[in-house]
């Protein structure tokens, strides 16, 4: 690259808006857009709704989010208008996630969104939905997400030793955005399996994501039971049961498709055999489930199998398709809470309040 930027903008006073911004304490620790009036009413207009509507409410705080304070937030964090009724569906996606409406924002485990795109908006914008779908590089995947954050902190207060109290935090906490690999899935996308077809948002809370690298076997079983194993560990389980998800790598969707098995099979084959035995959770402290807590027990019938999955939860697990085919690596991800199992639309116009099969929680 250069080793100066050529314009006509005067870089010594966008230095200085960057660093009133930093002042005011806007900033998640990176340089922010400076949001001028004419540049926020250019995403208002991209977004098709009106500027004072309420998109969101934490009533432990009594603070609520309008479109017109997202929209501030969207340019800050560096989207293009376009890129605006994403936002907007994202968020809504994120309100009907229960832990998103209560204290989820301010857990001591530091939850991090992820959303995932789906539709032709993807290639529209220049989603990444193929290779480093968990990585940085790609100006929509990055600074969608950062507005979620940018929201959370500056509209409902929640920051950092304050309101905030996460004990270590979550590595991408605002920064996990990605489209779906629709074009290399053997399955519908995962909107339209749940009821929203074209460009639509799904969205969760996540504790953490941890890689299964997988790449030589070419038994579904082999397979799902790695991935099995890595669920079923006892480090995630704080309650009697554990919420999860998994992005398939494009090799590791199709062995299973290619063995007859449906987005469905996956989630049920998983639920049933994700777990650990009354001895193993025992040995971790996490034998005995007291008020819905996991804690030390006498590890009573020690060779009782324990599921992650609750019995008839089965379509709580995400399963969703991303990234290329360079190896055979996918990963786990690892819900904060209950999932709403729903998908919200990306339109200008405004968005439906609730398309899907599945009641939102």
């Amino acid at each position: 690259m250069s080793t100066a930027v050529q314009t006509d903008v005067d870089p010594d006073a966008a230095q200085r808006a960057i660093e009133y911004c930093y002042a005011q304490g806007w900033s998640d620790g990176l340089p922010l857009v400076p949001p001028t009036r004419s540049l926020v009413d250019e995403f208002l207009a991209a977004g098709g709704r009106e500027p004072g509507e309420v998109i969101g409410r934490m009533p432990q705080v009594d603070r609520t989010v309008t479109v017109d304070l997202a929209a501030i937030n969207a340019a800050m964090a560096g989207c293009k208008p376009e890129y605006f009724p994403v936002v907007l569906a994202a968020w809504a996606a994120l309100m009907r996630e229960r832990a998103a409406m209560g204290g989820g924002w301010q857990s001591t485990s530091g939850p991090a969104p992820l959303i995932i795109v789906n539709g032709p908006i993807r290639e529209q914008l220049g989603f990444n939905s193929t290779g480093g779908i968990f990585g940085p590089g790609f100006r929509p995947n990055a600074t969608v997400a950062r507005t979620i954050g940018l929201i959370v902190r500056n509209v409902f207060g929640v920051i950092p030793h304050e309101l905030e109290q996460a004990t270590q935090g979550v590595p991408g906490r605002w920064s996990i955005c990605f489209g779906e690999n629709e074009e290399d899935s053997p399955w519908p996308p995962l909107a339209t399996d749940l009821g929203v077809p074209g460009d639509a948002v799904t969205t969760t809370l996540l504790r953490t994501c941890e890689y299964v690298d997988n790449r030589h076997t070419a038994d579904p079983e082999q397979l799902l039971g790695d991935f099995a194993d890595t669920i079923g560990r006892s480090g995630s389980w704080i309650f009697q049961n554990a919420g999860v998800g998994v992005i398939l790598c494009p090799e590791h969707a199709h062995l299973l498709a290619d063995a007859g098995f449906s987005r469905a099979d996956v989630q049920r084959w998983l639920a049933e055999r994700s777990g650990r035995t009354t001895a193993a959770l025992a040995a971790a402290g996490k034998d005995l489930v007291d008020t819905r807590v996991r804690q030390p027990g006498n590890a009573d019938r020690p060779e009782e199998f324990q599921r992650t999955i609750a019995d008839g939860a089965e379509s709580s697990i995400l399963v969703a398709v991303g990234g290329s085919r360079t190896a055979g690596i996918s990963m786990v991800v690892r819900l904060f809470a209950d999932w709403s199992g729903t998908s919200v639309p990306i339109g200008a116009g405004g968005l439906a309040p609730h398309a899907s099969h599945r009641d939102p929680r």
